[in-house]
């Protein structure tokens, strides 16, 4: 299937995420100029979608399937393990990685971007990896550029010789979790802090 539906992005439009699906969506949706692996064809064909075969018939089962934890060899598991595979291999220019910094482990080496998508980069077609990490409105604030498993992410990326960039809380995300959460208080603060920027006088006058 995949050699027979090769795709790949445009450069420097390569975004991979982990734990952020909540996020990731919206920031899609906003910069349309960023692709991800749902985003090609393979990907949106099977997007959310869970399937097995059954042990007593021939055909799909589609309803009770196992979690991928629990066998080895998960049809799904499988092709979206060989998807992430070809999305990352393709990757190049400057790439985007979206962690969430509410979790433990928001880089996590088990994970289908710490397992397989990493492990598949090229060092000669990428040039920038450019790690966000946003945590939730309220926290809570586990790991940040500088602390838990981004750092060991960080460690990992010079150590192969990639070159690399990483923000806390960038303010595009952080308007799209106050777009969705306009009530909350960091959203009250923020919103002020911008009329405040808006309402000042030029520098120099």
């Amino acid at each position: 299937m995949f050699s027979i539906l090769p795709q790949s992005s445009p450069c420097h439009q390569f975004l991979f995420w982990s734990k952020t699906r909540w996020i990731m969506e919206a920031y899609t949706n906003l910069m349309e100029n960023v692709y991800t692996l749902e985003d090609t064809l393979v990907g949106y064909v099977f997007n959310q979608l869970v399937w097995c075969g059954h042990l007593q018939h021939t055909g799909f089962d589609f309803e009770s399937c196992p979690v991928w934890s629990t066998c080895p060899h998960h049809p799904v598991y499988s092709l979206w393990r060989q998807a992430s595979q070809h999305f990352a291999e393709t990757a190049c220019g400057n790439i985007t990685v979206l962690l969430n910094g509410s979790i433990h482990s928001a880089f996590n080496r088990k994970s289908m971007f710490g397992n397989v998508e990493l492990n598949s980069l090229n060092l000669g077609m990428v040039e920038y990896v450019n790690i966000k990490v946003v945590s939730n409105l309220q926290g809570p604030f586990i790991e940040s550029c500088g602390r838990g498993s981004v750092a060991e992410l960080i460690q990992i990326l010079q150590s192969r010789g990639f070159k690399w960039t990483c923000t806390d809380n960038d303010l595009i995300l952080k308007m799209l979790q106050c777009i969705q959460s306009p009530q909350d208080p960091s959203c009250q603060t923020c919103s002020s802090s911008l009329l405040q920027t808006q309402g000042s006088p030029p520098t120099g006058l």
